[in-house]
C-alpha cells in the first residue's frame, strides 16, 4: 500500500482527494493536514510514503514544509508531490529546489492524479502530467534568478552531462536510451551516477541543477 498524507488548508479540497485516492486499492490515506507543520509532524508519526502538498497554507507553507521534509534524514524515503494552480506556477521551481519530487495542477484528471502518486512513490520524479515541458522551462527561467555556476558539473563525465541535459527536458530512461543509442539500463545507470555525484534527491533535483548550472537554458529543449 502507498501511504499518503493530504496537506491543504481547504477541507473541501482534502475531502475530494480523500474520496478519489481512497477508492484505489493500492493507496491508503494515513493523515490530513491544514498547514505545513502538521504535515511534517504527520510525515514522521504516520510513516507516509507520499505527501500531497499545497503551497499556500497558513503558518508554515508548503514550500517550507517541503524543505523541512527534504532536510530530515529520517524522512529520506518520503516524497512530496506539490499541488498548485497556474496562478501560482511561479512557486513551482522553488518547490523543486526545496526537495519536491514533482508537481500537479489542481485540475488534473483523476487518473493522472492516481498515476502521479504511484510514480513518486516508486522514487521517480513527476515533472507534470498535464503541464508542458515549455512551462517547466518558463518556471525555471523565472525562478532561477541567481548567477549560473557550472562548477558542480565538473564531477560528471561528458556522457553523464548529455544524460543530465535530456533528463532536464523531461525525458524518461527509455527516451534517453533512444536519443543516445544506448540501453535503458545504461541510461538508468548514468542517471543514478549523476544523482549520486551531484547529491540529488531524485530526478526533479537533477532538473533544477541542470537549469542552475546553465547546462540547459529555459525555453531550450
Amino acid at each position: 500500500m502507498i501511504r499518503v498524507i493530504l496537506a491543504d488548508d481547504q477541507a473541501l479540497v482534502r475531502a475530494g482527494f480523500r474520496v478519489l485516492l481512497g477508492a484505489a486499492d493500492d493507496i491508503d490515506i494515513v493523515g490530513e493536514a491544514g498547514d505545513g507543520q502538521t504535515a511534517v509532524d504527520l510525515a514522521r508519526s504516520a510513516g507516509a510514503d507520499v505527501v500531497l502538498m499545497d503551497i499556500r497554507m497558513p503558518g508554515v507553507d508548503g514550500l517550507e514544509a517541503t524543505r523541512r521534509i527534504a532536510a530530515a534524514p529520517d524522512l529520506a524515503d518520503l516524497r512530496v508531490l506539490i499541488l498548485t494552480t497556474f496562478e501560482a506556477d511561479e512557486y513551482v521551481f522553488e518547490a523543486l529546489r526545496s526537495g519536491a519530487s514533482g508537481f500537479l495542477v489542481k485540475d488534473t484528471e483523476p487518473e493522472q492524479l492516481l498515476e502521479a502518486v504511484r510514480v513518486v512513490a516508486r522514487g521517480e520524479a513527476l515533472l507534470s502530467p498535464s503541464v508542458t515541458r515549455r512551462l517547466i522551462a518558463g518556471i525555471a527561467g523565472r525562478g532561477a534568478q541567481r548567477p549560473l555556476d557550472a562548477a558542480p558539473l565538473s564531477v560528471l563525465t561528458d556522457r553523464e552531462r548529455e544524460v543530465l541535459a535530456l533528463v532536464a527536458t523531461g525525458m524518461n530512461n527509455d527516451e534517453i536510451a533512444d536519443a543516445l543509442y544506448m540501453s535503458p539500463l545504461t541510461a538508468k545507470t548514468h542517471v543514478s551516477r549523476a544523482m549520486t555525484k551531484l547529491g540529488a534527491r531524485d530526478r526533479a533535483q537533477l532538473v533544477v541543477i541542470a537549469y542552475e548550472t546553465g547546462l540547459v537554458s529555459p525555453g531550450r529543449s
